[in-house]
């Protein structure tokens, strides 16, 4: 379960970063360009001003010049990326020029010189058609300045010779790296009839000012799916009237793109305070684009019409097979029921496991709502895939609820509510919606269902936090809406993961001590929504472009590597056919 294509993805994301400001990279090549024109000096060469006009002067005018290049193509590269590619590239041409040259002779200077300005262009390409315009002919101009400035410094420092050398290595460098492009781009646009880099453009553009335009990638090899989606409606004569249903599509995939932010859009659709639990879906079910989550609430809301109310309801009961637990309490004759396998892991579950389970339960009840609490993380994994022995489990506690609900004696009916906002932010693992408890009276029997709008819950935690809950009430459990807004580059952000559980507690016992004051004698009615032609990343997408990407991760380095040796093989044939 830990070593699916996706989570193996997932763990590239460690290699991402932030880049420095930019005056700390241009401080560094300024001091690395005077470092060199001592050493320069002291040697007492006719090189010492190489450092500050062959290193310094073409990476200061790159960084300027850059931004607003890529800005004229409609695009954007930040000042801080464009001064750290600037960096690398000086740092790859004082290696691969000075190195060999202070090794085999300054004699070999200029050659070197001009085989790493031609690295430099094909590696500019290379990055700013990944992190700024995949159209690779918008970019070579901007890619071209560094290399540009150095070969007018090079026409001004070195023989007449080093200019059409210098030039004919950047056409070879520069077509070696638009081959490489190409074999980067051709698995996706085969697969998908997607550009690789296009994608990557937008999610950089995600991170950077929040842009939606992933969403064009989604709809583009999504596809129409029609799910069961089981709502509580509970209304009081005092207080606020409730709604908690439970989805069964997947809050993601990141931040507020496609479906990330759907509980927060499904509670402020609604005039009940509306609980939004998570349900059995993965990734596969992520909303292509928030528009879609609107033909979901107009399915809630057709699906209310006609419904009977009762006012009575069951007690709480707990019920379980091997790992899972499952929290259960009738409604009228409906069935709630709030899973879990904490301490154990507990991940996505299937949306077939849901649908068998909610399909087994109507031989005893008019409607089951199923919720996967997702309340413990040890680490990012693969998703609960049916049959597996952890379906089996929640499929033999499903039917042990179904078992012992049926014969459960009902009993009237009171309600509370609360919702509590919390100081954490995103990048805490906090959505916001923050807290939010329904509590239920039902033959002197309490029970609060404690919703943290986060994605899962760190392992360890859900365990203090449900102790405090159960100082309160009779029984409860603690669920997460799943929410992928507190998501952007990692997978894992659990509650409690950045926020000591200490600080959590008081929050969650405010909001259940409010809800048990909040509680009235309420009618309840069920209901089962049909979401019509929702639009979704589609059955098996995740896995495959997963798949697809791992493959291309095998073979990028090592063709890398060797037409690479190419292009240098190509620069000393070059070089020896000019002399």
């Amino acid at each position: 379960m830990e070593s699916g294509p996706d989570v193996r993805v997932e763990r590239l994301t460690r290699y991402l970063f932030s880049a420095p400001s930019w005056p700390r990279s241009l401080g560094i090549i300024i001091v690395l360009g005077l470092l060199i024109d001592g050493a320069a000096y002291r040697a007492g060469n006719d090189y010492f001003l190489v450092g500050t006009l062959g290193f310094s002067v073409p990476a200061l005018v790159a960084f300027l010049l850059t931004v607003p290049l890529v800005r004229a193509s409609g695009r954007v590269i930040t000042h801080n990326r464009s001064a750290l590619l600037a960096l690398t590239c000086t740092v790859l041409s004082v290696i691969l020029s000075l190195a060999p040259a202070l090794i085999f002779g300054l004699a070999l200077f200029p050659a070197l010189y001009a085989g790493a300005l031609g690295l430099v262009f094909g590696l500019r390409v290379l990055v700013l058609v990944a992190v700024a315009d995949y159209r690779i002919t918008r970019m070579v101009i901007p890619a071209f300045i560094q290399s540009g400035a150095g070969i007018a410094v090079g026409a001004w420092i070195f023989d007449p010779g080093f200019v059409p050398y210098a030039l004919l290595l950047q056409v070879v460098f520069g077509l070696v790296f638009v081959f490489l492009i190409w074999l980067i781009e051709r698995p996706l646009k085969r697969a998908f009839q997607i550009s690789g880099l296009n994608f990557l453009n937008t999610f950089i553009a995600h991170l950077t000012d929040g842009s939606k335009s992933m969403e064009d990638f989604f709809r583009e090899i999504g596809e129409e799916v029609y799910v069961q989606q089981a709502s509580l409606f509970f209304s009081r004569d005092r207080g606020r009237d409730v709604l908690f249903t439970v989805p069964n599509v997947h809050p993601g995939p990141m931040g507020d793109v496609g479906g990330g932010n759907l509980p927060r859009v499904l509670h402020d659709s609604f005039e009940a305070e509306t609980l939004v639990a998570h349900g059995c879906a993965t990734h596969d079910f992520n909303l292509v684009s928030e528009s879609e989550i609107q033909k979901v609430v107009s399915a809630v809301e057709a699906s209310r019409e006609g419904i009977c109310y009762s006012t009575v309801a069951s007690q709480p009961v707990r019920v379980s097979s091997g790992s899972v637990e499952i929290l259960c309490q009738r409604f009228g004759d409906a069935l709630l029921m709030v899973s879990t396998r904490s301490p154990e892991r507990t991940e996505d579950l299937d949306y077939a496991i849901g649908m068998t389970i909610m399909a087994e339960g109507r031989g005893s009840f008019s409607h089951v709502a199923f919720v996967d609490a997702h309340n413990c993380m040890t680490s990012v994994g693969s998703p609960v895939l049916p049959a597996t022995r952890i379906a089996t489990e929640y499929m033999k506690a499903a039917r042990e609820g179904f078992r012992v609900a049926r014969d459960l004696p009902l009993e009237p009916l009171a309600v509370g509510v609360s919702h509590v906002r919390v100081p954490f932010s995103r990048e805490q693992g906090f959505g916001s919606l923050g807290v939010q408890v329904l509590a239920t009276e039902a033959g002197g029997k309490r029970a609060a269902y404690v919703l943290i709008d986060g994605n899962n819950v760190d392992a360890g935690v859900r365990e203090p936090l449900l102790d405090v809950v159960l100082k309160l009430v009779d029984e409860g459990e603690i669920m997460t809406t799943d929410t992928h807004t507190v998501n952007t580059v990692s997978g894992k952000n659990p509650v409690g993961y950045r926020v000591p559980v200490e600080e959590i507690i008081p929050y969650v016992e405010q909001a259940v001590r409010e809800a048990v004051e909040d509680l009235a004698p309420a009618r309840v009615g069920a209901a089962t929504a049909s979401c019509e032609g929702v639009v979704v990343f589609g059955s098996q997408r995740v896995s495959q472009l997963a798949s697809t990407v791992n493959a291309m991760l095998a073979f990028i380095a090592p063709i890398s590597f060797m037409i690479l040796v190419l292009a240098f093989l190509l620069s000393v044939f070059a070089y020896i056919m000019l002399q």
